[in-house]
């Protein structure tokens, strides 16, 4: 099935949910509300004709500046039987950044969506483990969004997780292998 049409599809489906489409290159990116993403991500998996059983990747964006809604977060999804696949964008406010989770969908999606967390702070609702995956627990901030600032509060210091970083990676330098 062609990009246009699984968009066409679900534009069916979910009309009210429905924002609008962008085809390039042969791949379209299908915009819909948050609301009810986790019923379309329902849809796209289990009806027959489409069968999204694949979730490639799940990854936020932040716009910061550029859109009323800062940030987006982006799956996408393959079919290994009919071999299509599709992009889909579900918007999210800097006010309250989050969305429901997809992991009752595709299991797969628990680490992309602890990652997305950990990186543009935005909270998946109903997630089973929401926490920090790539940096300490301690950590202040997410350091994707587009306002997290390069460095430490006063002149030439980085940020304290990212000295203690370094200094770990120095203490460990004797265990490197050498070829």
């Amino acid at each position: 099935m062609e990009p246009a049409e699984i968009a066409e599809k679900i534009k069916e489906q979910f009309p009210d949910e429905f924002l609008e489409v962008r085809e390039f290159r042969g791949q379209a990116a299908v915009t819909v509300k948050k609301g009810r993403l986790v019923d379309i991500c329902r849809y796209l998996h289990d009806e027959p004709s489409l069968f999204f059983d694949f979730l490639v990747d799940l990854c936020g964006v932040d716009y910061l500046g550029k859109k009323e809604n800062r940030f987006v977060v982006l799956y996408n999804l393959y079919s290994v039987r009919h071999r299509h696949r599709i992009l889909v964008k579900a918007e999210v406010p800097e006010a309250s950044p989050s969305i429901d989770t997809v992991v009752p969908i595709w299991a797969g999606a628990n680490w992309h969506e602890r990652e997305c967390f950990d990186l543009f702070g935005i909270t998946f609702n109903g997630h089973p483990d929401l926490r920090r995956i790539l940096l300490p627990e301690g950590w202040e901030g997410h350091p994707l969004r587009k306002d997290y600032p390069v460095k430490g509060p006063g002149p030439d210091q980085e940020w304290k997780g990212f000295t203690e970083v370094l200094a770990r990676a120095q203490r460990y330098k004797e265990f490197e292998w050498d070829e």
